[in-house]
């Protein structure tokens, strides 16, 4: 597929998706998120791809939703203003969805602002790593809004429920280095060493089995909504997928070859 609002690429095992609307400071339009989403199917669906790294071209990582939405929004009829937010939500949510769901570790290397939608886009990832220009806000309350897609839900197991409050509240710029204090950013890097900091951060989480990584990262997803029962169970049926996968047949034969060696 050929790409206008976004640049997808593939080396090494590893996928690069690049937002790329620098003079709109990569905002999210509908165009892109379409765009999006079949980038991200793809990289679900192809077994050759172990991990995910999403960027920003130009000076900012996102700047959030596209105001062109916000016209259309103010500009429909009352009767169908609600409706039609509903429905601009349901595509902003199958593609936060998607992301958060990809069964393959995901980084995002946020190279300038993330705002808003931006900030919950790189929060929806397993992983974050900033260069010195990183900065986060969760500006929806200048709008008199709240954010939508999924900041109410990544920022708390980020940064704790009360942070989480001030920082929504206030919809205050975080700077890098507060954004690695905070927990926002795992991981910094040099602007001009960032991509290749982040390629290489997903060969290295991506190294383990696929069908562990999948399972387990399915089920930490859920973690803080169930009990440990849940989870055992949760885990008790993971681990039989496991114990039947060719990944585990190799990794144990050839332990045991080891192992007999030394004898």
């Amino acid at each position: 597929m050929t790409y206008q609002m976004i640049e997808f690429s593939v080396e090494a095992g590893v996928a690069t998706i690049a937002l790329n609307r620098p003079d709109r400071r990569n905002a999210m339009s509908d165009e892109m998120r379409g765009e999006f989403v079949s980038a991200l199917q793809i990289v679900a669906g192809d077994k050759a791809i172990r991990a995910l790294v999403l960027t920003g071209r130009g000076s900012a990582f996102c700047a959030g939703g596209d105001i062109s939405g916000m016209k259309r929004r103010l500009d429909a009829p009352p009767g169908e203003v609600a409706f039609n937010g509903w429905s601009r939500q349901q595509g902003v949510h199958h593609a936060q969805s998607l992301l958060l769901n990809l069964p393959k570790p995901t980084i995002a290397a946020v190279n300038g602002a993330a705002a808003g939608l931006g900030a919950d886009t790189a929060l929806a990832c397993d992983f974050v790593i900033g260069s010195e220009h990183a900065k986060f806000t969760w500006s929806y309350i200048k709008r008199g809004l709240i954010p939508d897609g999924g900041g109410l839900y990544f920022l708390p197991r980020r940064v704790g429920l009360a942070r989480a409050k001030e920082l929504i509240f206030s919809g205050r710029m975080v700077e890098a280095g507060e954004a690695l204090a905070l927990g926002i950013l795992d991981r910094t890097a040099p602007s001009g060493e960032l991509l290749s900091a982040a390629q290489a951060w997903a060969v290295e989480v991506a190294q383990g089995s696929a069908t562990a990584l999948a399972l387990g990262k399915k089920i930490l997803n859920e973690s803080f909504e169930r009990s440990a029962h849940e989870i055992f169970d949760l885990g008790s049926q993971a681990q039989a997928i496991c114990y039947t996968s060719a990944e585990h047949r190799e990794a144990v034969l050839a332990f045991l070859a080891k192992s007999s060696a030394k004898e």
